[in-house]
């Protein structure tokens, strides 16, 4: 790379870092101290806490492997906000981070000041930089994935409070009231051996690959994801009520949890309402259905005469079909794919490599991306994974079919 191309490069990565940055504080415009202090279950985390775990990251991780780094903002914070990196040492516990009150939410801003002048400085640098580049884009994408978990947390800890408060005026999740259920159509793919995870060049997650061939028997994937009308045929036809729809674990977790509808739908006064980041809405049952488990997802597909995808049939059909309606910006959508290592696969050298690998064992896979996920954030090849019972998630389903 000659020397304008790098310092394009550096400007380029310098703006990102500034545009990343400053959207996370814009999630939380309008939120009280106490509402980013909310912890409603211990799969989510309060929104102060992501504010500054994505700050550790790029403290411990591309600061801290400067030659000469600078002092830590406040040596404790390395347990408070680390999450899961064993290799960094010591962490606080997952399920008690709504117990930290202290550090206050203004004392956590003003740690992302400190570290963002820091960061700002090396960003200026390019000869300091240039070996750190891959580590501050890492950097970048996973304060991304914390962005669109301060959305799914918040609405969950929202959800526990009877007043129904809101986010914003309005609701992402239900973009269009005015919107009619088309019929669902498919799109059939003859299969053959198809290439399958991220392309050289540009940026992908480490479980994205190595690319690969495998081979797909011709099958059919709908054109659109399922919307909450469709959704409401399964309930009205006795869905929950029947286990022959369900996997044993499904039907384990439908009468553990007496689970009746999609988390967020209550059923009052003869119609249905669902909350959203905006409150309480009556349901819009054109909106595509989301907040369903691998479980409920699985279930549908066998009542609708159909099945779901395998994260290699969805791939592929993004490649080859993208003007397939909602395949990104609306809900991620199940696969019955095990997350799994790719063939060849190796992870990240380091303790960045406990990012994706550790976690492949009884998670499922899921393809696209949300109504929450940042612009950009997400590629064909990216690979989401969640524990099949997982609903808080903006999860929802498009149907596949034998050819």
């Amino acid at each position: 790379m000659n020397t304008q191309a790098r310092q394009s490069a550096n400007t380029g990565l310098a703006f990102g870092y500034a545009q990343t940055r400053a959207y996370s504080l814009e999630l939380i415009r309008g939120l009280s101290a106490e509402d980013c202090q909310l912890q409603s279950m211990p799969d989510a985390s309060p929104l102060k806490w992501h504010l500054a775990h994505t700050t550790w990251f790029f403290e411990t991780f591309v600061l801290g492997a400067l030659p000469s780094p600078p002092d830590p903002v406040d040596p404790r914070y390395r347990v408070l906000f680390n999450s899961y990196y064993v290799g960094i040492g010591e962490r606080h516990l997952r399920a008690e981070r709504g117990l930290l009150s202290r550090p206050s939410l203004e004392e956590i801003l003003h740690y992302r000041k400190q570290v963002d002048h820091q960061m700002q400085e090396l960003l200026a640098h390019p000869a300091q930089l240039a070996p750190l580049t891959e580590l501050v884009t890492l950097g970048l994408q996973h304060e991304q994935q914390h962005q669109e978990l301060m959305l799914t947390d918040l609405k969950h800890h929202f959800s526990c409070n009877p007043l129904h408060p809101a986010w914003r005026d309005r609701a992402p999740e239900q973009p269009d009231e005015r919107a009619v259920t088309q019929p669902v159509t498919f799109r059939t793919f003859a299969g053959g051996l198809c290439g399958i995870g991220a392309p050289a060049g540009g940026f992908s997650y480490d479980n994205e690959g190595p690319r690969h061939r495998v081979w797909l028997e011709p099958f059919q994937l709908a054109e659109r994801n399922v919307s909450n009308g469709d959704f409401l045929a399964f309930i009205a036809d006795g869905g929950y009520q029947r286990p022959e729809l369900w996997l044993s674990d499904g039907w384990d977790w439908v009468c553990q949890d007496h689970a009746a509808c999609p988390l967020y739908w209550q059923h009052a006064d003869q119609q249905w309402q669902l909350f959203t980041l905006a409150g309480l809405q009556p349901l819009n049952h054109a909106a595509p259905l989301c907040h369903v488990n691998l479980y409920e997802a699985d279930a549908f597909a066998r009542w609708s005469g159909g099945r779901l995808p395998t994260e290699a049939e969805w791939e592929h059909a993004a490649q080859n079909a993208p003007d397939l309606a909602g395949l990104f910006g609306q809900v991620w959508q199940w696969t019955n794919s095990a997350y799994l290592p790719y063939p060849g696969y190796q992870p990240a050298s380091g303790a960045v490599g406990e990012y994706n690998g550790k976690f492949m064992i009884n998670q499922m896979v899921l393809r696209g991306s949300s109504c929450a996920t940042p612009a950009g954030h997400s590629r064909n090849s990216y690979r989401n994974f969640f524990p099949a019972a997982a609903q808080w998630q903006f999860s929802g389903i498009r149907l596949a079919r034998d050819s």
